[in-house]
């Protein structure tokens, strides 16, 4: 039996006896509530009634357990190339409800299954021990793989864990046998307890008979301080090769630079043929007389104007070389 009802725009399918979280209504804690909009409605046995949309007369009672906020919703918003942003979070008010029954066609129907003493205090015992397994089984996924053996025993060792956890909430008989297990887990702790202190007494025993050992042995001879001796000579023979190499002198020195520069000086006074054939050519040319232009204007004006007129253009031009030179 199953009822479809609608609230804070929701659509919700319900039973007698079930928790739900709907949109936030106005309430406290323990006040009864009834939901008119039903949409549909099963009665187990195969006939169903559908409303158009809500059906006449039927609704949905309730009871208000709590009111609270849902997980926190983060809103951002930003626009590109112009520097806005903007963050924003959000938690959703919402009201817990248990479905206690409903009523269609003013009857009251499926109403929500009684729950004793004796299964609460089941449940309450149960549910630390199914917490327990739970958290070791988170530790053990997070955990890092170190072998498909390992993890088959690991797995072994949780099951015959949870198997006995689990038979020990339900069976209290079991109280009474684990006194002896205890007594047991006492008596291995003293025999690994003395088994240490034997191994510790041993240990203690042949350290002493090692160092009894050395005592005994002979002192080794020292040896003489001969090495040292002989080194020190080879150092100082050394030393005198390096003083008895023979240092250039400075007069050779001297000598070796004077021949080298007489060497360039010789050189730079041997002249190259095409100074050779310059200066051969001076002295073949004629020596011509430096005149100056006093001279020549005297010349002209002994001669006359007219001997200027008739001379020869070779006799002019050797007149202004040599006024030129």
């Amino acid at each position: 039996m199953y009822v479809i009802f609608e609230t804070g725009g929701k659509q919700y399918k319900v039973a007698a006896g079930d928790k739900i979280r709907i949109e936030k209504i106005q309430g406290e804690a323990g006040d009864s509530v009834n939901f008119g909009n039903v949409l549909f409605f099963s009665d187990g046995t195969g006939s169903l009634q559908t409303g158009t949309p809500y059906l006449d007369a039927a609704t949905v009672n309730a009871t208000i357990i709590s009111a609270g906020k849902g997980k926190k919703v983060v809103i951002f918003k930003y626009k590109s190339k112009k520097g806005y942003r903007k963050r924003q979070g959000h938690r959703q008010p919402y009201t817990e409800i248990e479905i206690e029954n409903f009523t269609i066609d003013g009857k009251t129907v499926g109403e929500k299954p009684v729950v004793t003493e004796t299964e609460e205090k089941v449940e309450a015992e149960e549910t630390p021990a199914a917490e327990e397994i739970k958290e070791k089984k988170q530790t053990k996924a997070k955990a890092p793989k170190a072998g498909k053996a390992k993890e088959d025993t690991k797995a072994e060792e949780t099951e015959t864990a949870e198997t006995a956890e689990e038979t020990a909430a339900e069976t209290p008989v079991e109280e009474a046998t684990e006194a002896p297990a205890e007594e047991t887990a006492a008596e291995a702790q003293a025999a690994e307890e003395i088994e240490d202190a034997a191994e510790e007494a041993s240990a203690e025993d042949a350290a002493e008979e090692a160092q009894a050992a050395e005592e005994k042995k002979p002192a080794k001879p020292k040896a003489p301080k001969a090495e040292k001796s002989k080194e020190k000579p080879e150092a100082e023979e050394t030393k005198v090769q390096k003083a008895e190499k023979p240092k250039k002198k400075p007069e050779a020195d001297d000598a070796e630079a004077q021949v080298k520069e007489e060497k360039k000086e010789q050189k730079e006074k041997k002249p190259t043929k095409e100074k050779a054939t310059a200066e051969e050519a001076k002295k073949d040319e004629p020596a011509v007389s430096k005149q100056t232009k006093a001279d020549i204007m005297a010349k002209l004006d002994e001669l006359g104007v007219e001997y200027a007129k008739s001379a020869k253009k070779e006799d002019l031009l050797t007149l202004l070389e040599g006024s030129k030179k």
